[in-house]
């Protein structure tokens, strides 16, 4: 077992453990470890065991060894290859038994006292080479050190967090992902008749709030796997700004997708701001999109720097539909859904950046989605990150999607579809959905054998909520740019509908404060948030 502290000195640390029956590979830096693996030895060592994870960016292959095998003789094998630099045991958590790779990089900083030339003295005694100096905190750094293999760097970050100088201090942790979707109708956008002549009314008021504003001169910044810039909803001059790939080994392709898996940055990117000129309208449809990729695993120093770039790129508004693994929402005996997932410093500090010093200092408004695991969002590192809006989903019949994430951290409700659960004692009840989810723009003819655009009528999740409510911030600010972003968050909070059902329970019922664990302050109206924009411009004279 190792311990790892993504806070300060005396910040209580989390454990991971040891799974012996799967076993890590990593490369040597400059040689593909496919090529490694290319010989007979290594077919040797890996005979009967499943590849079950690849972190292409880190070089990482993860392989489930056969039962009841000796991983003694098979790691031996694999550390005489001349291209292999690791092959030994992996970390997971011992909650949901997940893997946890590490790349032997350190994410260190110290004080904000300590003179640059103190900071170098320092790790010149340490003995590091400097990966990075990081954009997005005061002296802050990703080393290496040249000297350290395997589990030795958890012992060696611990023991130099203790130093005085030293504020923050943890190796670099990877970890997968979780994309916030659940697998013609802009219902959500404005009252609506669906197909077999269903009313829907159960909107975020949007077209209304047209009539006032569009998110004119405000830009998004997605973060997500990859976006189709090349879709007519995202042409014009000034749509496309500031687009930056984060996966280093391939960031000479941009943005965009590689293949047709990589869909879900189109979808979120289209519900935040679609031109709304061939066939789905965003909810900013004029406001500009910053695609930026990465497809990382969760605590890559990429993320943190997605944000730092986002910021210093001229970004108003952040909207990322992703965060760590979930339980599933049907099952309530799942044990992701106690899991404590902490947040990495590099990214928190990056995040923390974004939004203290992105707009010239009144700050990039940031949004996640709060989760689909219908869980409590409280443990959620990114979600509950107090600079972040987390955003759940609600449905067609004006009540909390059985799916979407709960808690104090949630702030607010954007519509989204739902899904439907067999059992009737599924607590909270779910209804019958009378949509397949949000419309939205999908992956092009380059990617699909269509002969239009591609659009999709299912896109659903908090994946979708959280580039809605983003569009609503961006309709806020389109109107009264001189807001903060605590006065846009507020805003918002202000002008949401109360929506619920009374077989909701305790936690559906608002408070005295007006919040509720099922839906924030509520489901968001743009059409009354923008009103509110206006009238606090006109009183600021």
């Amino acid at each position: 077992m190792v311990e790892i502290n993504f806070g300060k000195q005396h910040s209580r640390p989390f454990a991971l453990e040891k799974n012996r029956q799967l076993l890590a590979i990593r490369g040597c830096a400059g040689k593909p470890l496919t090529h490694a693996l290319c010989c007979e030895s290594a077919d040797t060592a890996l005979q009967g065991c499943e590849l079950v994870l690849h972190i292409e960016d880190a070089d990482v292959q993860v392989y489930k060894l056969p039962q009841h095998s000796d991983p003694s003789q098979r790691k031996a094998l694999l550390r005489e290859l001349p291209d292999v630099r690791f092959a030994g045991s992996v970390l997971m958590d011992p909650i949901t038994q997940d893997p946890v790779l590490y790349t032997e990089n350190v994410f260190l900083k110290f004080i904000d006292s300590l003179r640059a030339t103190q900071c170098m003295a320092i790790l010149e005694e340490l003995g590091v080479m400097i990966k990075q100096q990081a954009p997005y905190a005061s002296n802050a750094f990703f080393v290496h050190h040249p000297a350290v293999q395997g589990t030795d760097i958890f012992t060696l970050a611990a023991e130099w967090l203790k130093r005085d100088e030293i504020e923050y201090c943890h190796p670099e942790l990877l970890r997968q992902g979780q994309r916030r979707a659940i697998h013609a109708n802009q219902w959500h956008l404005k009252k609506t008749t669906v197909t077999y002549q269903v009313d829907i009314d159960a909107s975020a008021n949007v077209e209304a709030a047209h009539e006032l504003a569009q998110g004119e001169g405000v830009v998004i910044a997605v973060i997500d796997d990859a976006f189709d810039i090349d879709h007519p909803e995202f042409a014009g001059e000034g749509k496309i700004v500031g687009a930056q790939n984060f996966d280093r080994r391939n960031a000479k392709q941009g943005p965009r997708p590689k293949n047709a898996l990589e869909r879900h940055g189109t979808a979120a990117a289209g519900v935040a701001c679609a031109n709304g000129k061939v066939g789905a309208s965003g909810v900013a449809p004029r406001a500009s999109l910053m695609p930026l990729k990465l497809t990382k695993p969760l605590g890559a120093r990429a993320e943190a720097d997605a944000f730092y770039w986002a910021a210093d790129q001229g970004a108003d508004i952040i909207s990322c539909s992703w965060g760590p693994a979930e339980g599933h929402w049907a099952d309530p005996a799942d044990p992701r859904h106690s899991q404590v997932f902490p947040l990495a410093a590099s990214t928190r500090l990056a995040i923390e950046y974004a939004a203290t010093k992105g707009r010239n200092g009144k700050g990039c408004v940031i949004f996640f989605g709060a989760g689909n695991g219908n869980e409590c969002a409280d443990n959620d590192g990114y979600s509950s990150h107090p600079h972040v809006i987390a955003v759940g989903a609600c449905n067609d019949q004006n009540r909390r999607s059985a799916y979407s994430d709960f808690g104090k951290v949630l702030w607010c409700c954007f519509p989204s579809g739902d899904q439907q659960h067999p059992d009737p004692k599924f607590k909270p009840a779910t209804s019958t959905p009378q949509t397949r989810g949000i419309r939205t723009t999908d992956l092009s003819t380059r990617f699909v054998a269509q002969t239009l655009p591609a659009y999709t009528d299912s896109f659903s999740g908090t994946s979708s909520a959280c580039p809605g409510a983003a569009g609503v911030a961006a309709l806020v600010l389109g109107v009264n740019p001189g807001l903060d972003r605590l006065a846009v968050r507020q805003i918002l909070a202000d002008c949401c509908d109360k929506i619920g059902h009374a077989d909701d329970g305790p936690l559906g019922q608002y408070d005295e404060n007006g919040h509720s664990h099922y839906y924030g302050h509520g489901r968001l109206n743009a059409m009354r948030a923008v009103q509110r924009a206006l009238a606090l411009k006109a009183t600021a004279g």
